[in-house]
């Protein structure tokens, strides 16, 4: 297929789990070196894309394990966007909680960090949305 005949409407997909723990309020995120697609993306929530034939609930699943040692618990679909610094690029998020595992850096990160959901400004290098912010924000 010749993807340059499209004018709109196709993205490459990506999963993120906005991990949440209840008992300490913070949120998981993970840092990314040198990542290949997002010039200067450092830190960032989890996930990734689902493989042909998964659901998107089952690729971010697979995809945290990976990342981050950790089992999900899906909660709800939150929010969806096209990157601001790469428009073809489409990220769902999701609400999500740990089911089990203990957090460790895995594939594609070299770390990862519990923080306050007020904090993520203060280590994402790329753009977050206003709406993952507001949602951010009702988790205090």
């Amino acid at each position: 297929m010749d993807w340059k005949q499209f004018d709109r409407g196709v993205y490459l997909l990506n999963v993120l789990g906005i991990i949440y723990n209840p008992k300490n309020k913070k949120i998981l995120i993970g840092k990314r070196e040198e990542d290949l697609f997002v010039k200067g993306l450092s830190w960032c929530f989890p996930g990734g894309r689902p493989k042909y034939g998964e659901t998107l609930e089952q690729g971010l699943k697979r995809e945290v394990t990976i990342k981050t040692g950790l089992d999900i618990d899906i909660k709800k679909l939150i929010f969806a966007r096209v990157v601001t610094e790469k428009k073809d690029f489409l990220l769902i998020y999701y609400f999500c909680e740990c089911s089990s595992g203990k957090a460790r850096a895995g594939e594609k990160f070299s770390e990862v960090k519990w923080i306050k959901p007020s904090e993520v400004k203060k280590y994402f290098t790329t753009s977050v949305d206003p709406a993952i912010l507001k949602f951010l924000k009702s988790l205090k």
